[in-house]
């Protein structure tokens, strides 16, 4: 033994208290602070919707956001060189484009030359975390990089404890309160001697000793020995809770939730705050190993480690520089498709409207993208045909509550909280549905278990084979018919039953929000829309988004029942919103695979069709087919065409259902008028609006905060998944494990949480088919207006303001579009 191992022998770390380091400043507390509120939610798979991970940061211009992520973990926000130049050899941007792109940004440098512009990203310096500048100068060949055995510990930790049959859950629920998810994590690290072993560092499990048993301990002690800054600690910790952007996301998910439930607790200690120590203790232990384990090492990762914190602002702006020219291609990009809609819109309303037919038929369809091919081809069916788009959730604020469940499932978007519990089921036999569910779900809970992998299949495997062969040769799409034979409305807080009066007023609310308050047809179809996906983690990405991730059987039925009932019509009457006797609310579904239009299972004899209005339905389903099977690779025609596309659905082999909500690129608040003569391609979300029967503009202020919002996260969320799958999206759909029954997925079967769109929903396995676009909003209402509410909201101020999506007011009577930018109205 050498000298100097026998001192490292005798030397022996102690446990440093609070006291060690000096208390945090309130610069350094508000640093920590503004990493963790950087961070937007992800809602587990069960409830998935479109979420832009850049929400967090809405409040600072989307450049400068791209920079700093860019700078601090590589992450992209914009396509590469390449992307802009296929779409400039193709002709979709042109040399007007990128002209009047680069005057818009006040750009004067070389912009045309992608080449020097992909030299320049390539050779752009980036943050290292000390992990990062420890794994330089380790053998990788032999030993296992930090940065991976950081995140797999971590992550395995999260996943133990998140999950509400995890091994580590029930012992956090029964700690005392005050103990943090923090302390959980030392806790279980101190008693795990696999990790020196794993990584080669056999003394390296005294360091965690070290670690302060606090939260606030760790923070003053890691500060203080890494010597950071008020200054650069907000990036520092931003990279570090990028390192676990998954589970980030889903710990800002739990606090989004907790918010949304008790608004007024503000001080409940921070998830994402013990998140944060979590990952900067083992900063802290790999600093402290290396300067006293490898002091040879330790001098260059001293000098390493303040080189980065010294160069951290300037690293930033050299990101935003570097990324100056795609902004223009990117800007060039989004004029080339704003400019023809543009040229429509206006073309439309300068077009005379035909003589308008009194409705036979009117149908409310959710204002998805996938809705408008569908909307156009049933208009053509008949003049005596109106549609309209409106919130998927049809304006319930509401969580369903089936009989027999213990959970109520919110079915309204995730930027609310429900209002109102809606308990459903049979007329009879509630208790048998119950006992049905609960031993299903023991079944269910039994196969899943470790213990049953190979038991629950030897005495249950005979059983299941001919639903293996039926599954594998003749797939079909099958769901659970919804029992809402019984229904009963309860205020979510209270639990007591809405009167008569509170229906009325909602239903009125509704009705009015639809533009629904005269002018009614005999028939008017509430249209919801669901997907039948098999084997399929992410299904519900593919169902209503306003309606949590869920089918919106459940809206429109509830909505049905509500506006055919008697006695709240003669309350309405009463109001003054007369409904006539002759009309009857009609729930349907879209089957968004099939693009079929269906009554649900048990309302087809209490609402029958005619069989004109059943042909209208079927004509324009196999009308919407057509046009969209192209893009699937599918050809064919007629009732061959739509059973392809059901299989498809069933086949729990085929990794692309339906390309979702894939390629949209605006949104649409106008008069139907002004959008039925155009072909938009299934890329706009088209809400009717007509400002005149607005009188004080309350309608225009919903949608501007509430199916605005929503489909600017779904854009974002979209975007953000093609530009940088790596870190945005979840993957390969194909390596996908679930995590936590409802969590999220990994990819393999560990590293970060994964979030975002799998790479299948995106790709065709030869080209993107979406193109990440910012959404254009379009709202046909006065200037004036838009711009009251804009500035009554902070968030409608940053989306608008910090370049995150793009707004225009349309003139309903001449033509005329402006733009908003920079605070005044322009000629786009």
């Amino acid at each position: 033994m050498t000298i100097h191992e026998n001192t490292r022998v005798a030397w022996m770390p102690q446990a440093v208290t609070v006291d060690d380091h000096p208390p945090l400043t309130t610069a350094h507390e508000q640093a920590l602070d503004q990493a963790c509120a950087s961070v937007a939610p992800t809602w587990p798979l069960d409830r998935q919707i479109a979420v832009s991970p850049f929400w967090a940061m809405r409040d600072e211009p989307m450049a400068r956001v791209s920079a700093r992520l860019s700078a601090l973990a590589n992450i992209r926000c914009l396509m590469p060189p390449s992307h802009y130049l296929g779409a400039w050899q193709r002709g979709e941007i042109t040399d007007a484009h990128l002209t009047r792109a680069a005057a818009r940004l006040g750009y004067r440098g070389n912009y045309k030359n992608l080449l020097q512009v992909l030299d320049d990203l390539a050779r752009l310096p980036h943050w290292h975390n000390i992990s990062d500048l420890v794994d330089a100068r380790r053998d990788r060949q032999h030993k296992m990089a930090w940065r991976d055995e950081i995140t797999q510990q971590i992550s395995q930790f999260c996943a133990a404890t998140f999950q509400e049959d995890g091994p580590l859950n029930a012992a956090r629920l029964t700690a005392p309160t005050d103990k943090r998810l923090y302390q959980h994590w030392r806790d279980m690290t101190l008693k795990d001697r696999g990790i020196a072993i794993l990584m080669g560092e056999r003394r390296l499990r005294r360091y965690f000793e070290t670690l302060p048993a606090t939260e606030e301990g760790l923070f003053q002690a890691a500060i203080a020995e890494l010597d950071v800054d008020a200054g650069r600690l907000g990036g520092c910790a931003q990279a570090l809770l990028l390192d676990l952007n998954g589970w980030a996301a889903w710990v800002a998910y739990r606090e989004w939730q907790q918010a949304l439930a008790k608004p007024e607790a503000s001080s409940t200690p921070s998830e994402m705050r013990s998140l944060l120590a979590i990952r900067l203790a083992w900063e802290l232990v790999l600093w402290r190993y290396i300067r006293h384990e490898q002091p040879d090492q330790a001098e260059r990762l001293t000098t390493q480690w303040h080189r980065e914190l010294v160069e951290l602002p300037e690293q930033v702006e050299r990101h935003r520089l570097a990324q100056q020219p795609l902004w223009v291609w990117q800007l060039a990009g989004e004029l080339a498709y704003q400019q023809p809609l543009q040229r429509a819109l206006s073309e439309s309303i300068r077009t005379p409207a035909p003589t308008a037919t009194p409705p036979a038929l009117q149908a409310v369809f959710c204002i998805d993208v996938r809705s408008e091919p569908l909307r156009r081809a049933l208009e053509r069916q008949s003049p005596a045909i109106q549609t309209l788009g409106f919130a998927g959730f049809f304006g319930l604020p509401l969580e369903h509550h089936p009989a027999g469940s213990a959970q109520a499932q919110p079915h309204l978007p995730g930027l609310l909280a429900p209002q109102v519990t809606l308990k459903s089921g049979p007329a009879e036999g509630e208790q048998c549905g119950a006992a049905r569910r609960n031993w299903q779900a023991r079944l269910q809970e039994w196969s899943r278990a470790a213990s049953a992998t190979f038991s629950a299949v030897e005495a249950g495997g005979l059983m299941y084979a001919g639903k293996l062969l039926r599954r594998s040769l003749a797939p079909t799409a099958t769901r659970a018919p919804l029992a809402m034979d019984a229904l009963s409305w309860h205020w979510r807080g209270s639990g007591e039953t809405l009167s008569l009066a509170d229906k009325a007023t909602l239903a009125r609310t509704v009705l009015g929000a639809m533009g629904l308050t005269e002018h009614l047809a005999p028939r008017v179809l509430l249209v919801g829309h669901t997907s039948h996906s098999s084997n399929n983690p992410h299904a519900a990405g593919l169902e209503c988004g306003a309606c949590g991730g869920q089918s919106g059987e459940v809206s429109v039925r509830a909505l049905a029942r509500l506006l055919n009932d008697p006695a709240l019509r003669e309350a309405l009457a009463e109001a003054g919103l007369v409904i006539p006797e002759a009309t009857r609310f009609v729930p349907a579904l879209h089957h968004t695979i099939t693009d079929r239009i269906e009554l649900p299972e048990g309302v087809e004899d209490a609402f029958a069709l005619s069989e004109e209005v059943r042909s209208w339905l079927e004509q324009a389903g196999a009308q919407a087919r057509r046009e969209r099977a192209p893009r699937l690779g599918l050809a064919g025609d007629g009732a061959a065409l739509e059973k392809t596309l059901e299989r498809r659905g069933a086949d729990w082999s085929q990794t692309r259902p339906e390309w979702g909500l894939a390629n949209n690129a605006s949104f649409i608040a106008a008069p139907r008028r002004i959008t039925a003569p155009i072909d938009l391609a299934g890329r706009s979300f088209l809400h009717d609006y007509d400002w005149r029967t607005d009188a004080d503009f309350a309608r225009l202020e919903l949608i501007m905060t509430a199916p605005m919002v929503v489909a600017h996260w779904i854009n974002m969320q979209y975007n953000s998944s093609v530009a940088d799958n790596r870190k945005l999206g979840s993957g390969n759909k194909v390596l996908h494990n679930v995590v936590g029954g409802h969590i999220g997925v990994f990819e393999g079967n560990g590293g970060d949480l994964r979030i975002g769109l799998p790479m299948q929903s995106l790709h065709d396995g030869e080209r993107w088919r979406h193109e990440p676009l910012r959404l254009s909003v379009y709202l046909a209402a006065p200037t004036e207006a838009i711009e009251a509410i804009v500035a009554r909201h902070e968030i409608l101020q940053s989306l608008v303001g910090n370049d995150w999506l793009h707004l225009f007011a349309l003139d309903d009577e001449t033509g005329e579009i402006l733009a908003r930018r920079e605070g005044s109205w322009v000629a786009p």
